[in-house]
């Protein structure tokens, strides 16, 4: 298959090509388009065209184009799965499950209106809370989840208004590209552009005089540059940033009957999710028995390439990743108890063993940093004012999660967790329905829901003498 950049309505080259790695051999999987500064600036100029026009769309025209695009995107399902496989390296259930994620928000979105707000209506006055589409969103998407994350993004910005260019990670291009081919017969020239990128791409669309919005999914490094990059013109930004999400298991949890759960929130995509677990913190007592439940289920998991139907976690995506999370398992091994793997897998690709962590001081970088692969530090306390005290001693606050046979206690337990969201006795629950947005250096704004959907809107207050 043959990758193109979209802009202004048509495929084209890039001005240069980058080498894309199957990352569960690391062979090169295909070359892909790049842009250049000259085709970031034709694709601001076509989305500035195309805007007047895409916001005075009524809403129900720009819900119509959405669930074409879902429906488009139905259609190729199996080979959008397969790519996202090659290109992500996730198994291809997990890549089936990204897709219909994807085309599921793209319906939600399609399906939801901001209406106005009335605060005064008399015969006197009338003040009135409206809102409109900002302009040109610039959206920019991780590797972990390229497909979903894209759509979260897209969709609201569109039904708000705007006119959107999407920027996939270096890494994992191929299906944005392969999205920006559907979309060009759906939607008018300008309105949805995709741009391919080496790297560069992004700070010129962050500090581009024409762009609105940025809504940026990433690290907490590079989010801290978006922003910097953004201060110039003073653009509207919406960051989901890096997490180091805590599981707090209570005195009366059971072990057994949640170590299932606790394995798929911190093992799920290879450990390479936001909202995924990134340390656990059990009572003294419960620890050798959660060490033992873990190591068992870490080794009936199947690593290899996601198209095998025997694989049941992939490689993670790529080689900087997986040299990180090598020595982030080197320091472990010197500084805690390695009870399960604990090594990079020996063969071709980008594989790392389940690994679980234990007796690691509260400064080693596994528990500090986020590690965004699949090793698991669990982590003993002896009181739960401790507990609670060590989980929220971070600069992240995107989720946590707390495990208890009362549910009332585990409630309680979770308002005192600094976190933007904390499941209680569940984990990835995340109806599109309800927002969501990181505490701390875990982000800025909104998403999901009617707020996710204003988060692409400017408000105008509207204050009116009727007599």
């Amino acid at each position: 298959m043959q990758f193109h950049l979209l802009i202004d309505g048509r495929m084209v080259d890039g001005a240069r090509r980058l080498d894309i790695v199957n990352p569960a051999d690391a062979t090169l999987l295909t070359d892909s388009p790049c842009a250049d500064h000259a085709q970031v600036d034709a694709a601001v100029a076509a989305a500035r065209r195309a805007f007047p026009g895409w916001r005075d769309l009524p809403v129900d025209d720009r819900s119509a184009c959405l669930h074409a695009l879902a429906t488009a995107m139905e259609q190729q399902a199996d080979a959008f799965a397969r790519l996202l496989t090659r290109e992500q390296g996730k198994p291809l259930a997990e890549a089936h499950g990204e897709l219909e994620g994807a085309i599921a928000a793209i319906r939600y979105y399609a399906d939801l209106r901001s209406e106005p707000h009335l605060f005064r209506d008399s015969a006197a006055e009338q003040v009135i809370e409206q809102r409109y589409p900002l302009g040109i969103v610039a959206a920019i998407v991780p590797w972990n989840y390229p497909l979903l994350l894209l759509a979260l993004k897209l969709a609201p910005a569109l039904m708000a208004g705007n006119c959107v260019i999407a920027k996939p990670a270096p890494t994992t291009p191929l299906t944005t590209l392969m999205l920006g081919a559907l979309v060009a017969p759906l939607f008018p020239p300008g309105v949805v552009q995709t741009l391919g990128d080496d790297g560069t791409v992004g700070s010129m669309l962050t500090a581009h005089p024409g762009i609105a919005h940025i809504s940026f999914t990433g690290s907490t490094a590079t989010g801290r540059a978006v922003m910097a990059s953004a201060a110039g013109t003073v653009k509207r930004i919406t960051l989901e940033l890096g997490g180091n999400d805590a599981a707090l298991l209570l005195d009366d949890a059971d072990i057994d009957a949640i170590a299932p759960d606790l394995f798929a929130g911190a093992m799920s995509n290879a450990g390479q999710i936001c909202l995924g677990i990134k340390r656990i913190y059990a009572p003294r007592a419960k620890v050798e028995r959660l060490c033992d439940a873990l190591s068992a289920l870490a080794g009936q998991l199947v690593p290899g390439d996601g198209l095998d139907p025997a694989t049941t976690m992939g490689p993670v995506q790529n080689a900087a990743q997986h040299a990180r999370l090598t020595a982030l398992l080197a320091d472990s091994r010197t500084r805690g108890r390695i009870v399960h793997g604990g090594a990079p897998i020996d063969r071709p690709g980008y594989f790392i063993a389940p690994t679980i962590v234990r007796d690691l001081p509260d400064d080693a970088p596994l528990v500090t940093q986020e590690q965004f692969g699949p090793i698991l530090p669990i982590l003993a306390y002896d009181d739960e004012e401790d507990a609670v005290e060590r989980v929220n001693d971070s600069i992240y606050g995107l989720a946590a999660s707390v495990w208890s046979a009362d549910p009332a206690r585990g409630l309680a337990m979770a308002g005192r967790i600094d976190s933007g969201l904390v499941w209680v006795n569940r984990i990835f629950d995340l109806p599109f329905d309800v927002p969501i947005g990181g505490a701390r250096q875990s982000g800025i704004g909104r998403h999901q829901g009617l707020a996710g959907l204003e988060e692409y809107m400017q408000v105008r207050i509207v204050n009116a003498a009727l007599s």
